[in-house]
């Protein structure tokens, strides 16, 4: 079932959001606050996410804040890959928790986080248990990114892709999991308390099949996942959401609403702030509508 809805996929961050067309975010704060309450409308037992913060950033919460948009949330949410991109280090994760739950004024969750397997497995094993151990008696949610590695002939969603040298590499080891299915050092070692973000692609019935197989081994019950907004306008959308929805419907979901139809952007791009506010408020209302009333 549904117990969370995510606004948003590391707004703060120029992937995933082209704040260049939104310099004051005055767009992204109107949007949230619009789907915030169609959401509350639909379901209001769903607890709802300002979208994974990434950088960890308490200025950005402060204007989130100030624009009203932490009225209308429950927890804010927080990414951070320190051993892999972060100019900060592991041990420094209550610190960084401290700093926004002070901003916020909120609960957060740790709704991404990870260690990638690009130098040794041995790290990758590291960075999950030293995550465990710090993280764990601190925040009541923990989704470990990844269930398994990106094929390498898919390619990441960054800004300048292989001229990122290593950094842009890495993208591809975070999994549990290679990508052929074998299972790393970390694996063995994962507690079924924690939770997964696992992303799943439109129409991958491949991927939904491996979440469906090997979370229940693992005896995890807490998954995250997305709900593309940008998918929600292909042909066929509604029938493989149904699909993905009911063959997930076993686990606690939190799922992360976010990406603009190039169609309905300000730019033809999937960062790019939406023409209408409205628009991204009516697809809320429809996934909390369909999945979660």
């Amino acid at each position: 079932m549904i117990e969370a809805i995510q606004f948003w996929n590391e707004p703060n961050n120029l992937s995933h959001w082209d704040y260049t067309l939104d310099p004051d975010w005055s767009i992204f704060s109107a949007m949230v606050k619009y789907a915030s309450q169609e959401v509350q409308n639909e379901a209001p037992q769903i607890t709802k996410l300002l979208g994974g913060l990434s950088p960890l950033d308490p200025d950005f919460v402060d204007l989130m804040r100030r624009q009203g948009v932490l009225d209308v949330v429950d927890v804010v949410a927080m990414h951070g890959f320190p051993l892999d991109w972060n100019l900060w280090q592991i041990d420094q994760w209550p610190a960084k928790v401290a700093e926004i739950e002070a901003a916020a004024g909120r609960p957060v969750w740790i709704t991404e986080v990870g260690a990638s397997s690009f130098g040794a497995e041995e790290i990758q094993l590291f960075g999950l248990q030293r995550t465990i151990e710090l993280l764990g008696p601190l925040v009541p949610r923990i989704h470990w990114y990844s269930l398994i590695d990106l094929p390498t002939h898919k390619g990441a969603i960054t800004r300048h892709k292989e001229s990122e040298g290593s950094a842009y590499y890495r993208h591809f080891y975070f999994g549990l999991l290679r990508s052929d299915g074998t299972p790393k050092q970390a694996m063995k070692h994962f507690p079924p308390e924690m939770g997964i973000c696992q992303w799943i692609e439109f129409e991958d019935d491949d991927m939904l099949e491996l979440v469906r197989h090997w979370l229940p081994r693992l005896g995890v019950r807490v998954l995250r996942t997305g709900v593309s907004w940008a998918d929600w306008h292909r042909p066929g959308a509604v029938q493989w959401f149904d699909k993905m929805m009911c063959a997930l419907s076993d686990f606690n979901l939190t799922v992360t609403l976010c990406f603009t139809p190039p169609s309905r952007g300000l730019v033809p791009n999937h960062t790019s702030p939406p023409q209408d506010v409205g628009e991204f408020a009516y697809f809320c209302r429809e996934v909390s509508r369909r999945y979660a009333s």
